[in-house]
């Protein structure tokens, strides 16, 4: 699909759900797409881009300057300091992280989100119950912290509604606004649940 047909799929998931236009935006996935393809294929509807891995982000940073970068992939420690230039961290999953964040980025650092666990073993995540001391040791550090992440157990929509819901009400728990929801094949129901931010890679370059 172009990006045309997936924003057209998009502004009719929120009418549908009577959520206004432009209530959702499509955050752009890079991973494994070259400057190149994401030239041609993204750049000219000026959407935000979203990058999983710090060695790809600054390669494409470097080839796509001006550009408005998400960062999505697991943190570490060794690649965090590469990570201070983005716009938002959609991955926070720990308190190391947060303090490590708040040393080395300051007033400087961007704007995060908690990544919560799905329930998947083989997912990263903070546990949910985890949430409410990230929160506040984010506002104790000053820290820009927007919102939640969540990755919808792939392959079965109902559970995906299940998860995107929970984590609905746990950003609505902590007054955060910020909901990255719903990827390629799942982002229609994570709208209808709530979704402020859709990451979308594969169905933007088929």
């Amino acid at each position: 699909m172009s990006v045309p047909a997936v924003l057209a799929e998009l502004r009719a998931a929120e009418s549908s759900c009577g959520r206004p236009a432009g209530s959702v935006r499509l955050l752009a996935v890079t991973k494994g797409r070259s400057a190149e393809q994401v030239r041609e294929r993204v750049l000219p509807y000026r959407l935000p881009l979203g990058e999983n891995r710090s060695r790809e982000l600054e390669e494409k940073q470097a080839a796509l300057p001006g550009q408005e970068w998400h960062f999505l992939g697991t943190l570490q420690r060794s690649s965090l300091r590469h990570l201070l230039g983005v716009t938002m961290i959609h991955s926070v999953t720990s308190a190391g992280q947060l303090e490590f964040l708040a040393r080395r980025a300051g007033e400087s650092s961007p704007q995060l989100l908690l990544q919560v666990h799905n329930g998947e073993p083989q997912k990263q995540g903070a546990d949910p119950d985890q949430l409410p001391a990230l929160a506040r040791l984010a506002a104790q550090l000053q820290l820009p912290l927007q919102g939640l992440m969540v990755m919808a157990p792939a392959g079965d929509l109902a559970a995906a509604r299940r998860v995107f819901a929970r984590t609905r009400q746990q950003a609505l728990d902590l007054g955060l606004g910020v909901l990255s929801m719903g990827m390629s094949d799942d982002f229609v129901v994570a709208v209808e649940e709530g979704s402020t931010l859709v990451r979308i890679g594969r169905r933007l370059f088929e």
